[in-house]
């Protein structure tokens, strides 16, 4: 099999930490926190990552409805895992992100978005699951335009293991040979996993990245060593001393890959911002209150 066949001929990476995904509150939402923790600062250039849900919505539960909000300086990143949200943002941008689609905004120098479950959603009710990921941007690239990109579920590529039970869904950067369709404005892979029971894959990737690992459910031994396991370890860090790691499923699994080329820059961090001193967030909070960021109605 391919991931036998990579584990002997390929180093794998040394599993630098594995850690908890624990709840926090914040405000009617409760999700899990992966990073940042008081252990894990940051997974440069990842700044923080959230797993909201799932949540059963309704006319009387909707917890996730992000009103009008601004940021600067990265890229706030969506992967829908079940549900439908409705995007809107100060570029003229309105769309109906579904299951399994993906929405990469570029902040740049500043976007107001909005977010949350569609009313047609609401109103017949349903289950509600993403990842909300924050991708730093250098220092030259944080004040560059805003952008936003929308990609389908239907039109990622896919790589399927030798033993077909495990498919890799190619979100951004490439695998063996399959490229993703959201570009990029940094050096960086992100696939979302699925596995089914006794499914093997090597998953290859940059030294120059640093890696990790995220499980939404199920159980996988990673290096044939540890295993992740919800309520026990959600998350693994990779050292950059290998060529990647090896999966193996141990239930049905889903999980979400994620490498970058670290940007080793100072960070500073205040709400919705991420920039490099706290003269660029004081400055970010004036230029927002001035309308410099665009505007964006309530609905």
């Amino acid at each position: 099999m391919e991931t036998i066949a990579n584990k002997d001929k390929m180093k794998l990476n040394t599993i630098k930490r594995a850690g908890r995904s624990h709840f926090v509150d914040m405000g009617p939402i409760r999700l899990r926190q992966p990073f940042p923790t008081q252990h894990i600062e940051m997974i440069d250039p990842f700044v923080l990552l959230h797993h909201y849900g799932p949540y059963e919505i309704s006319e009387t539960n909707n917890p996730f409805d992000l009103g009008p909000h601004p940021h600067r300086g990265f890229e706030p990143i969506t992967f829908l895992v079940q549900g439908e949200q409705l995007h809107r943002d100060s570029l003229g941008n309105e769309s109906v992100v579904k299951a399994g689609d993906v929405q990469w905004t570029t902040a740049g120098r500043g976007i107001i978005h909005a977010e949350g479950p569609t009313n047609e959603f609401v109103q017949k009710g349903g289950t509600l699951e993403g990842i909300q990921l924050w991708l730093n941007l250098p220092a030259e690239k944080k004040m560059i335009q805003p952008n936003y990109q929308h990609a389908k579920s239907e039109d990622f590529n896919v790589v399927a293991s030798e033993d077909a039970k495990v498919n890799v869904q190619v979100i951004a950067g490439a695998f063996k040979g399959k490229n993703g369709r959201i570009v990029t404005q940094t050096s960086v892979n992100a696939f979302m996993i699925d596995a089914k029971n006794g499914g093997e894959q090597f998953i290859q990737y940059s030294n120059l990245h640093q890696g990790l690992l995220y499980l939404l459910n199920g159980k996988v031994t990673v290096n044939h060593v540890e295993a992740l396991e919800l309520d026990k370890n959600q998350l693994m860090e990779f050292q950059q001393d290998g060529e990647g790691f090896s999966i193996k499923a141990e239930e049905n699994s889903k999980l979400l890959f994620l490498s970058g080329k670290p940007i080793d820059e100072p960070v500073a961090t205040y709400g919705p911002y991420v920039m490099n001193n706290q003269t660029e967030l004081l400055e970010a909070m004036r230029d927002y209150q001035m309308g410099k960021m665009g505007f964006l109605p309530a609905n």
